[in-house]
């Protein structure tokens, strides 16, 4: 008996737990009379903490397999979970309460609104958590130092250039330091040095909260920040690249 708690016990304690967990995954748009499989029996899975990349051309399925793993599209078929949770089978009620406790954005044109200051762009996540405006201004304050806009917090986004903007937006997908951060093209908009700045940004505060971090782009050099890098064709895995070089074919 003694003996088979122990093993049971060691069976936990190797099973691994995953933060997203995406199985046989396929979407089909109709146009017309026409289908267009968007996404063909995808399937994959990402650890706690890690940093992972889909890269892929434009038309290759990568945003479409964004929208479903983040919860704003539907599958026609197949399974998403995040922390354990299936997401596909949510109500569009549940999915925004989900999101707003457990996913962060960062988009490549900034979604920044221009009425509101950089400060208040931030706090607006903490709102939905019902988080007291004092304790809002002073984590978003706080957050706006980190990414280095200490001197914006008044400042609205026409007040800014393109790479503060996305500090904010940064600032605004961590600040309530979800489990998961999704990034659509992160740095579409920003030169290659500011691209670098934005890059290493994101890592930092990743790892430091050891919050999951999937990155769209189409960009290799984006890419390669990645610690693993899932190449998307036609709306399949292509191969899948790790940091250390390795290259799994699918």
């Amino acid at each position: 008996m003694q003996c088979n708690q122990l093993i049971n016990a060691i069976r936990r304690r190797l099973t691994i737990s995953y933060a997203i967990e995406i199985h046989n995954l396929r979407k089909v748009y109709k146009v017309g009379s026409e289908k267009i499989v968007a996404l063909d029996n995808v399937s994959l899975d990402i650890t706690p903490g890690e940093i992972c990349c889909i890269l892929g051309t434009s038309g290759s399925g990568k945003s479409t397999l964004l929208n479903l793993i983040a919860g704003l599209e539907k599958p026609s078929k197949g399974t998403i979970k995040i922390n354990g949770k299936h997401i596909e089978k949510m109500t569009e009620k549940d999915l925004a309460r989900f999101r707003q406790r457990n996913i962060g954005f960062v988009f490549q044109s900034y979604n920044l609104l221009s009425s509101l200051t950089a400060q208040e762009n931030v706090s607006l996540p903490l709102i939905f958590r019902g988080i007291k405006k004092q304790v809002r201004d002073e984590l978003a304050a706080d957050i706006l130092a980190a990414v280095g806009l200490k001197r914006h917090l008044k400042h609205k986004p026409t007040q800014m250039s393109g790479g503060q903007q996305q500090r904010v937006g940064i600032a605004r997908a961590f600040v309530s330091k979800p489990p998961v951060v999704f990034a659509d093209e992160p740095t579409g908009n920003l030169d290659s040095r500011t691209t670098l700045e934005i890059m290493e940004l994101m890592l930092e505060i990743a790892h430091e909260n050891h919050q999951t971090l999937i990155i769209v782009t189409h960009d290799s050099h984006v890419a390669s920040f990645a610690d693993r890098i899932i190449h998307i064709l036609d709306g399949n895995i292509q191969k899948i690249k790790k940091k250390e070089n390795v290259i799994y074919e699918i």
